[in-house]
């Protein structure tokens, strides 16, 4: 067994419940200025001062193996992104340019291009090839702090690629240090094939592509985007529950451009996360809090997309947990950085740095069902977290346009080296 001791660092983490964190606790952060961090095989057995720490030691006679000293830098739990669309073949470059013109999203997806130009370059692609892509940009994540991360499949809309996706999703899991959350998202486009037969879209996806995804057991959780001109409410309600009634975790794309009632949606089958959400209601957000539902929020893509943020400060008052997330996509926020939807989050949505440190962390693994082991520094979890280059969290958002991760550490092990 590997031991470790982790000195001399400004701790800070999430104080972790048994629930995501809303409402006056969105920000719940415990602070230790000079802390340690003992990890054994990878997960965490000590957390606390220093000083603390070490007479534990001395009282149990363990042996360490390494001793790290952090040079009282900061220290906060490895990102959770619980929200990415890794797994495609080329950018979009030419896409950004009609969108700097003003064209919308759906006008683009109207014309062919959007989600649907990406189908058609993934179901052409070698699996080995889509593995590579997507290896290249997982590690890309992983620089910057990102130990955990969601994938979406999406970019098949049959069931043959859609299996290769989450294969190729399956294979970074074992082949990457990340923690690695599967999620089927077949419903994220009417294929071209289907156009004006959304709902015979929707029967096969159901009766066919479902049980499949089921029976191989690669997938954790169901997506759709519920949206005009994709997929409506009542289509988005059959395949959820159809998920859920074959264990899958419900997830959904709610009411990104439109006000379509997604975020009620979400509410009324207790989905795991409701995602997007700059255009819902405010009494579609207060049935997701009753329903504990979790805004898994974009900053990235609203960015991109030069739309107003979501609302997150009525999220929060009316007591909906919050999330962070990059939305890592081809179209409309092709950025895998976690460090850079913090500083949205802190610059242009009103969240405190203790708030986005949640967002980015626990909640966002309530959010991927993923909390009993990572988000946190928390004894029993593993032992992964990032070692800022500054003293506080505010350096993620402070010292803006660079990355802010000196170390990243997955389960004791370190995977990026200091930047000075």
């Amino acid at each position: 067994m590997i031991t470790k001791l982790f000195r001399n660092a400004a701790i800070f983490t999430p104080v972790d419940s048994g629930t995501p964190k809303a409402g006056p606790l969105q920000g719940d952060v415990r602070v230790l200025d000079r802390g340690a961090l003992l990890c054994r095989n990878g997960l965490l057995e000590a957390v606390g001062p220093e000083d603390q720490v070490l007479q534990r030691l001395a009282a149990t006679a363990l042996d360490v193996d390494h001793e790290i000293d952090l040079g009282g830098r900061c220290v906060i739990p490895g990102f959770v992104d619980p929200h990415t669309h890794l797994c495609f073949m080329m950018p979009r470059e030419q896409e950004f340019s009609l969108r700097l013109q003003g064209v919308e999203y759906l006008e683009i997806l109207r014309r062919g291009g959007g989600i649907l130009s990406t189908v058609r370059s993934v179901r052409q692609a070698e699996e080995s090839a889509l593995y590579e892509a997507t290896h290249r940009r997982a590690m890309s994540a992983l620089r910057p702090g990102t130990t955990t991360v969601e994938i979406k499949s999406g970019y098949g809309l049959d069931t043959a690629t859609e299996l290769k996706m989450l294969r190729v999703i399956a294979r970074l899991a074992r082949e990457t240090p990340l923690d690695v959350v599967p999620t089927l998202m077949g419903a994220h486009a009417v294929p071209e094939e289907y156009r004006d037969r959304s709902d015979a879209y929707v029967d096969r996806l159901i009766q066919e592509m479902l049980p499949a995804v089921v029976a191989q057991g690669i997938a954790r959780f169901c997506d759709v985007f519920c949206e005009k001109g994709v997929f409506s409410v009542e289509q988005s309600r059959r395949i959820l529950k159809a998920a859920q009634a074959q264990g899958l975790g419900a997830k959904i794309h709610a009411d990104e451009v439109h006000d379509l009632g997604g975020a009620a949606l979400a509410a009324e089958i207790r989905a795991v996360s409701a995602e997007h959400l700059l255009a819902a209601r405010k009494e579609n957000l207060r049935a997701m809090a009753q329903a504990g539902t979790i805004a898994v929020v974009l900053p990235a893509t609203a960015y991109c997309l030069r739309k107003p943020f979501a609302p997150v400060r009525t999220m929060i008052d009316l007591g909906v947990p919050v999330a962070l997330a990059t939305d890592t996509n081809p179209g409309s926020s092709y950025t895998e950085s976690m460090p850079f939807v913090f500083g949205l989050a802190v610059f242009m949505m009103g969240l405190s740095v203790e708030e986005a440190l949640v967002a980015a962390t626990l909640n966002a693994a309530y959010a991927v069902g993923a909390a009993a082991r990572v988000g946190g520094l928390d004894v029993g979890k593993q032992a992964d977290f990032a070692v800022l280059d500054g003293e506080t969290p505010a350096v993620i958002a402070y010292h803006a346009g660079v990355n802010p991760v000196a170390q990243v550490y997955k389960k004791g092990e370190q995977y990026a080296p200091w930047t000075g």
